[in-house]
């Protein structure tokens, strides 16, 4: 095996779940660089690392593309780090600061760890990839540690969307959760998309359209006619970012059934009230809020007539200071 060498540079959340769709740049050299993102070694919720793999020296050229990907690095004065990584399988290197994670009854693990074997335990085998998701984040933890608390309480649902699925870890749980149900997983991000279909094959379930089985769509938000078809949805799922999530709001609750369930994360504490009040007005209704670090995971349930909704524009709200008070 010969060297091969890595580039650091850090950057934001933001920038980091952008770069899927900004690394085109990379298809152009001779031997295509891979990359990876993760989080930064403080545990700042902002504070992430992009790191890229080639298996030749990076030349200028390759250098100040990589600087282009993260804006945030350069307005501060950060350079590139290149290092020479010798003789070594460099996806393993990448991944063993990824330990495996126990979240409520699943063990999420990558290829370096082993599975556990642990009675009542469901394995999901995730790698780091180009796909955000690999449970490791509070975003994505909130949620599977949500979802697992509906399902202790007896909760069922029978028609599931993951909307900007990632890695497809949260379609996933939602399958082995709610194993009648049928779920659909889309994503903006055909890289994802991609990612996320072998990681559901990869775990034992199946593609396709019947209970039991997972659709995946390449899709904006729930703008696709399969989704559209489907309509209308008892528990809706997007783990993505406050913006998105807030012009969102209108076209998830077009397709969710009355009464449904909504879990919403990607958003910060200072966050909170804006997407609540979209929700709000999109006819929700605030139920719940797990708090990972900085990172608030929402429950929220559709109302089932269209009674005004409570305002949810500050932190005099009754229904929403108990949650802003966590924060």
């Amino acid at each position: 095996m010969s060297d091969s060498w890595k580039i650091s540079l850090p950057c934001n959340r933001e920038e980091a779940e952008m770069l899927s769709e900004d690394n085109l740049f990379l298809a152009s050299h001779d031997a295509t660089p891979t990359m990876v993102v993760r989080e930064g070694e403080t545990g700042a919720p902002n504070e992430w690392i992009l790191e890229i793999f080639c298996e030749a020296e990076p030349d200028t050229e390759l250098l100040l593309a990589v600087q282009q990907l993260s804006p945030s690095a350069l307005n501060h004065g950060h350079s590139p780090e290149v290092t020479r990584v010798p003789e070594a399988d460099w996806l393993t290197i990448s991944q063993a600061g990824l330990p495996p994670l126990r979240a409520g009854r699943f063990y999420i693990h990558g290829s370096h760890v082993a599975a556990s074997t642990e009675a009542g335990v469901r394995n999901f085998h995730i790698d780091a990839s180009q796909a955000f998701g690999t449970g490791h984040h509070e975003t994505t933890l909130g949620c599977i540690r949500l979802l697992d608390a509906m399902r202790r309480r007896g909760t069922t649902f029978r028609n599931v969307i993951d909307v900007g699925t990632g890695s497809g870890l949260l379609a996933l749980a939602a399958a082995h959760l709610w194993p009648s149900a049928r779920v659909t997983a889309s994503d903006l991000d055909q890289i994802a998309v991609d990612v996320a279909g072998g990681n559901i094959t990869g775990n034992g379930f199946r593609r396709g359209s019947l209970p039991g089985q997972i659709s995946l769509l390449t899709a904006n938000g729930v703008d696709h006619p399969v989704i559209r078809r489907r309509t209308p949805y008892d528990l809706i799922i997007a783990n993505i970012l406050a913006g998105p999530l807030t012009m969102l709001a209108p076209h998830i609750a077009s397709v969710a059934a009355p009464g449904s369930t909504l879990i919403l994360a990607g958003l910060l504490c200072h966050q909170l009230a804006g997407v609540a009040a979209a929700y709000s007005r999109a006819g929700y209704r605030l139920n719940e809020v797990l708090l990972e670090n900085e990172w608030p995971c929402l429950r929220l349930v559709k109302r089932r007539n269209r009674a005004a909704p409570q305002r949810l524009h500050g932190r005099k709200s009754p229904l929403a200071d108990d949650y802003f008070g966590e924060c």
